[in-house]
């Protein structure tokens, strides 16, 4: 069993390592690296990072010089992203192109209700 639990260890390990050396300027890579370095931070689980890592990605944190506040656009498609695309990803894999899918579809339902008169 021991023997097990190292051998994801080692996985997890390796998939970060990529995941570091790749740029997440975009959706995918901000949603993958975030969640795989969630996964290993206890206490953790599929739904809590899930959560985490759609918010971080979806609205980023200020940077020293914030140009751009948040909108009721990205409220609105945070929160349907929560509900909506948390169930994609699972222990050992992100799905962020799926999760990607999923919060563009709230991107677009989002867009509806809010940028239009």
């Amino acid at each position: 069993m021991a023997g097990g639990k190292m051998r994801a260890l080692v996985v997890v390990v390796l998939v970060m390592g990529m995941l570091v050396g790749q740029s997440s300027a975009g959706f995918k890579g901000c949603y993958a690296k975030c969640f795989m370095f969630c996964m290993i931070k206890p206490p953790h689980s599929v739904m809590l990072c899930g959560g985490k890592c759609l918010k971080h990605c979806i609205i980023p944190a200020p940077t020293a010089q914030p140009t751009i506040e948040p909108t009721g656009h990205d409220f609105c498609k945070l929160g349907c992203a929560s509900t909506s695309c948390t169930n994609i990803s699972t222990q050992a894999y992100p799905g962020e192109e799926k999760v990607e899918s999923c919060v563009g579809s709230c991107s677009q339902l989002c867009s509806k209700n809010y940028l239009s008169p």
